[in-house]
């Protein structure tokens, strides 16, 4: 039974042409890939005592509590995922292998490797993503990889990156839903090259010996994706984002947009509509850049809004792949999973709430105050009574409900990890 709140907001909408009954159906269809890399700082289980050494990866914050095992990142993600309404994906570096304790060079990785993890997300009926870890190695130290003028250490990563399509594909194969392999390197200059043609030709032929393979697109799917600049590589990065877009229209991949890999001042909701003119596919990394590419929490900010508006003004949430990037270690980890999931979803929702067939037929008419009287109007709709329903209906918590559990999971486990 819906709540009278619902009923009301129901109605409210209804005046204005929406039907939140298909608003929520779309909603609760629509999954966000949660990054497992929030839970323990980007460390990975590789080996003990793993550094971020080679590739710009900086996780700042040292709140206490964070997994030191995977079965303790199991258990957060668990308590996440109970915290956060529908079903939805988790996203793996290679660096998190279920090794046994065994050092395993990354390009003998495989995916009975990551077989527990394939049973723990079949067991919950999630789907799974994946990413070659081009950084926190002593081959990626001088921060080149593929584009590494050294052929020895070029083929190193390329067959790195081919063994995690392979795992990719295992990963789709298996749970039924395709898995979206993502290939970020952290490749660049921290001051001038002399040579910027050099390192991009080189890139441009890893990738295609990367990709040389032919995958079954119903069980994978193939990302590339650009920087603007990262630590390390503040002059230079190889694979920007021209290069990365002319890639993948060249290529027919999957282009990833991640929102902390561009200038500040730049809109990544504005891109949306042009690299889909051209791309296949397209990869989102949702997150939040404070000045750079700080990876802090997503918000239910103008941005983020923006973003998830331009994906259903342009109907584009059948070509898109949602997923999360930040890694903010000064929080509760699992509350930074909950909440920049939740506002996620919440910028989804907003998005899909709003009339967009009436909006473009003013625009269209050249009613530009209309639209724009519309716009301001809709903000003052009852869209936290239609959230609640949302989350009553996947048995997840409304807002104020869910931090009492996390600080209760805080105490019993948490504030135990030393």
């Amino acid at each position: 039974m819906s709540t009278p709140a619902y009923a009301l907001a129901r109605e409210a909408y209804a005046s204005f042409g929406i039907d939140t009954e298909q608003v929520l159906a779309t909603l609760a269809a629509t999954p966000i890939s949660l990054h497992c890399w929030q839970g323990d700082d980007v460390g990975g289980f590789e080996r003990a005592g793993a550094t971020l050494e080679g590739g710009g990866i900086q996780a700042t914050g040292n709140y206490p509590g964070k997994a030191r095992t995977l079965a303790e990142l199991r258990q957060d993600l668990d308590t996440a995922l109970s915290l956060i309404p529908g079903k939805h994906r988790l996203n793996l570096h290679a660096i998190y292998g279920d090794f046994g304790g065994k050092k395993v060079e990354r390009n003998a990785i495989g995916p009975e490797h990551f077989q527990s993890w394939i049973d723990w997300a079949k067991s919950r009926g999630l789907g799974l993503d994946f990413n070659p870890t081009c950084f926190s190695h002593p081959l990626a130290n001088d921060g080149f990889t593929l584009s590494h003028r050294d052929a020895a250490v070029r083929q190193f990563w390329i067959e790195h990156a081919i063994a995690c399509r392979r795992i990719g594909a295992a990963m789709g194969q298996a749970l039924g839903t395709p898995t979206v392999t993502n290939v970020w390197i952290p490749d660049g200059h921290k001051d001038l090259p002399a040579d910027r043609k050099g390192p991009r030709e080189r890139l441009a032929a890893s990738l295609d010996a990367v990709f040389k393979e032919p995958i079954d697109e119903r069980i994978h799917r193939d990302a590339v994706e650009c920087k603007l600049f990262g630590i390390g590589s503040e002059s230079y990065v190889v694979g920007s984002h021209e290069f990365y877009l002319g890639y993948a229209v060249t290529r027919k991949k999957t282009l990833c947009l991640d929102m902390g890999h561009f200038h500040p001042t730049e809109s990544v909701a504005d891109k949306v509509s042009s690299v889909l003119q051209y791309v296949p596919y397209l990869l989102l990394h949702v997150s939040r850049g404070v000045r750079w590419d700080s990876d802090h929490v997503v918000l239910l900010d103008d941005p983020t809004r923006a973003l998830f508006e331009e994906l259903v003004r342009g109907g584009f949430l059948p070509r898109t792949a949602i997923g999360l990037d930040y890694f903010d270690a000064s929080i509760n980890r699992v509350a930074a999973w909950v909440l920049g999931t939740r506002n996620a979803l919440k910028c989804l929702l907003l998005a899909l709430l709003e009339p967009s067939a009436r909006l473009r037929e003013l625009e269209a008419a050249g009613d530009h105050t209309g639209r724009l009287v519309l716009l301001e109007e809709l903000k003052t709709l009852p869209f936290a009574a239609v959230w609640d329903e949302h989350c009553r209906r996947q048995n997840a918590p409304g807002d104020r409900a869910w931090l009492p559990t996390v600080q209760r999971y805080e105490r019993e486990h948490l504030a135990q990890r030393k």
